[in-house]
């Protein structure tokens, strides 16, 4: 509703100046240009952010921190005053004290002055003036733009406009959003909310309930906004959401395709090209996840005759994403002739990727010509591929990309192998090695990083939410002063509200402990998978230096054969425990597999030192278990280089795994060597203050998965005869 409102201007000359206080009138004079003011709240405090424009003129300026503008204008003209888009106030300037305004918003009291004129300026900084620069620093500086949001919620104060604090919740959200911490932002969304309904808000709720993986929150957000009056835009990505989170589960695929199809038709009404494009990319995926590939690549096609249409950088994401499926059917020529495309689409615009707003879907020239390089390598054309996977090595390296350059030395090694070329093979993968041992690190500090990162995050988002706690018990103390004040011939009604103040604190305080402990809790689980990641990663380089010894044992003795051999075995159980390398379990079949093959590999060295047999019990059903990465292969490589290889005859190491019961398996790993007592009495004085890296990290991998999964894992070291030879190690694992 539009108020009339009556607002005093002082027009000053700049030739002659009134003192009298009770001026009633002013005059413009033709030769003067510019005209300044100061625009305030009814409060007095100064309007940052304003816009003012001159109709007619096209001139427009926006207000500083101190609200102060300046514009060239005349009597008569018009000054039209908005912020955010939204008209505040439209002004007309003549020789009269008051004006008749057209307020779309709340009244604002301006008052006006000629250029040069000192104004008296505000005691700090407006609350509003701490959220523009919170919204300025939101992606450049997000620890920056946290605190500006804080010193906000602080100037709020306890009984603030409540479209101030939704703001700057909404800022906390989309700050959090931005640094990937979506369970934060979803709290700040959530916040954002209680103080303002706008569908804005509830959109961006949903895309983080959605990527923090709260699916059924972001659906029924979802549901909500289809039921509310939103945009022909929104109500596509309303169906794109629902689509994308139906997609996350196999038996809603078809809800998921649905969804899409809802979405993809509204967007081809209204002629958005690029929306259809995406649309159909993503129908094309999920009718891929359902094994319906002549459906998925009539969608994939119309996705690339749309992206003709549109600009590079969507073009190349579209080529790309639809290569990635050809690779996944092993459709190897098509996946070169698109990633080949996309390579000139990058060139075409002289760029080395392709950055958009989620990472994942990056488009760079070292990651394309990695893929082209594996995709000639599985079609067997070995010369083709050279090239690629050299260009990756080199632009990888360029870009500081670790992960494309270990790929591409991976590959480039087993290409070398597969031509025969033992020599550079082994030298490219020891460069792989060496990268691996880089990566390590890396992801070490990266590790040390993101905890300092949560903790610093945890304070912050605890000062803030100490601020809203603050607020809410001074709104409830405001609320019960009044009450009191009113009421207070009404002793019995004042009891009880001061009763039910007191059980509202309980019930807040019991919330807040419980917050806590839950809060805490998630960060115990954290930092264990952290931990435990970081000790899977140290299991690799551990291993790939004891296997690369073996290797240089073989190549010493000139045995290029057995090297080679051994080279090949090796290379194809390192990809296996490469690929498990990110898993907290894996089936008890692949590591029965990769434990074989270890010991093939070490019987293969030490033939005349020992035999071997592993016994299966034929009543186990292996798929029901599953059992941790590289868990058995340490406690197999102690018997052999401990204590088998010692022995003057020929010893026997034999592995066991048998059902227990129906929950629980036990694997006996037993070996007739010299036992763990002369093994120690042969080590030198430094080996025995050191412990064993690999035997150290089993330890505590099987410590920190006993807490996370409740004794999953238990494990028994005894020696074989009351001589103290022999070792037997046995190991309970139980189901899931």
């Amino acid at each position: 509703m539009k108020k009339i409102a009556c607002i005093i201007f002082v027009f000053l000359s700049l030739s002659s100046f009134s003192q009298e206080e009770n001026a009633k009138t002013s005059v413009f004079k033709e030769d003067v240009g510019e005209y300044t003011s100061i625009i305030r709240e009814d409060t007095g405090k100064p309007l940052s952010g304003v816009t003012v424009r001159v109709r007619g003129t096209g001139e427009s300026v926006v207000t500083g921190f101190d609200g102060e503008f300046t514009v060239h204008a005349k009597p008569g003209d018009v000054l039209i005053i908005s912020k955010e888009g939204k008209r505040i106030n439209t002004i007309t300037l003549n020789n009269s004290n008051f004006y008749k305004i057209d307020d779309e918003s709340k009244t604002k009291q301006v008052q006006s002055k000629y250029k040069n004129k000192i104004s008296k300026k505000t005691r700090g900084i407006s609350s509003q003036s701490l959220l523009d620069s919170a919204r300025l620093y939101q992606k450049i500086n997000p620890d920056k733009s946290i605190n500006f949001v804080e010193k906000a919620l602080k100037n709020i104060g306890s009984r603030g406009n409540k479209t101030e604090l939704s703001q700057a919740y909404t800022i906390l959200g989309d700050t959090y959003f931005h640094i990937k911490q979506y369970d934060l932002a979803v709290s700040n969304y959530e916040f954002a909310l209680n103080f303002n309904k706008e569908n804005t808000i509830k959109f961006k709720l949903a895309k983080a309930y959605t990527l923090n993986n709260n699916f059924v929150e972001s659906t029924e957000m979802y549901n909500e906004l289809l039921e509310e009056k939103i945009s022909t835009n929104q109500k596509i990505a309303v169906y794109e959401g629902l689509g994308d989170n139906a997609s996350k589960k196999l038996d809603r695929l078809d809800e998921a395709i649905e969804h899409y199809n809802k979405g993809l038709k509204i967007a081809t009404q209204n002629k958005i090209t690029p929306k259809i494009s995406e649309l159909n990319s993503k129908i094309g995926e999920t009718y891929s996840q359902k094994g319906e590939t002549q459906q998925a690549e009539g969608y994939f096609n119309n996705t690339l005759e749309l992206s003709k249409e549109e600009d590079v950088n969507s073009r190349a994401r579209s080529k790309n994403s639809i290569a990635d499926y050809y690779k996944e059917q092993k459709n190897y020529d098509k996946e070169i002739e698109l990633r080949k495309e996309t390579l000139e689409e990058l060139e075409s615009v002289s760029a080395d990727e392709i950055v958009f707003d989620d990472v994942e879907s990056e488009v760079n020239s070292q990651k394309l010509n990695f893929d082209i390089g594996a995709a000639y390598l599985n079609k067997g054309e070995l010369s083709e591929a050279i090239p690629y996977l050299e260009k990756s090595i080199e632009t990888a390296n360029l870009a500081d990309d670790l992960e494309t350059q270990k790929d591409a030395l991976q590959r480039l090694s087993e290409l070398y192998r597969r031509a025969g070329k033992s020599n550079k093979a082994l030298e490219k993968y020891q460069e792989y090695a060496e990268l691996v041992d880089a990566i390590y690190k890396q992801k070490e500090n990266e590790i040390e990083d993101a905890i300092t990162l949560g903790k610093e995050l945890t304070n912050k988002q605890n000062r803030i939410n100490s601020l809203e706690k603050d607020r809410e018990l001074s709104e409830s103390r405001y609320s019960l002063f009044s009450s009191q004040k009113e009421l207070t011939k009404e002793t019995y009604r004042r009891q009880q509200l001061i009763i039910y103040s007191l059980l509202g604190g309980l019930l807040l305080l019991l919330f807040s402990v419980f917050w806590m402990y839950k809060s805490n809790k998630q960060r115990r689980l954290a930092n264990n998978l952290l931990a435990l990641k970081s000790l899977r990663s140290q299991m690799n380089p551990h291993f790939i230096f004891n296997a690369l010894n073996s290797v240089n044992n073989y190549i010493s003795q000139n045995d290029e054969r057995a090297a080679n051999r051994y080279l090949t075995e090796f290379s194809t159980l390192m990809r296996s425990v490469l690929d498990n390398s990110e898993q907290d379990f894996i089936p008890l079949e692949k590591e029965i597999e990769l434990l074989e093959l270890y010991i093939k590999l070490e019987h293969s060295r030490f033939t005349d030192k020992f035999d071997y047999e592993l016994i299966v019990d034929e009543k186990l059903h292996i798929s029901e278990f599953q059992i941790p990465p590289m868990l058995l292969q340490p406690y197999v490589e102690n018997a052999v280089w401990h204590g088998l290889r010692y022995k003057k005859e020929k010893g026997k190491l034999e592995i066991n795994i048998r059902q227990k019961d129906n929950e629980t398996i036990e694997i006996s790993i037993t070996d007739d060597g010299i036992g763990r007592k002369k093994s120690k009495e042969l080590k030198t004085d430094n080996q025995q203050k050191q412990e064993s890296k690999g035997m150290n990290n089993i330890k505590k991998r099987i410590a920190i998965l006993n807490k996370m999964y409740s004794d999953k894992v238990d494990v028994f070291i005894d020696d074989l005869h009351s001589d103290n030879s022999g070792t037997k190690v046995v190991l309970t694992l139980k189901k899931d």
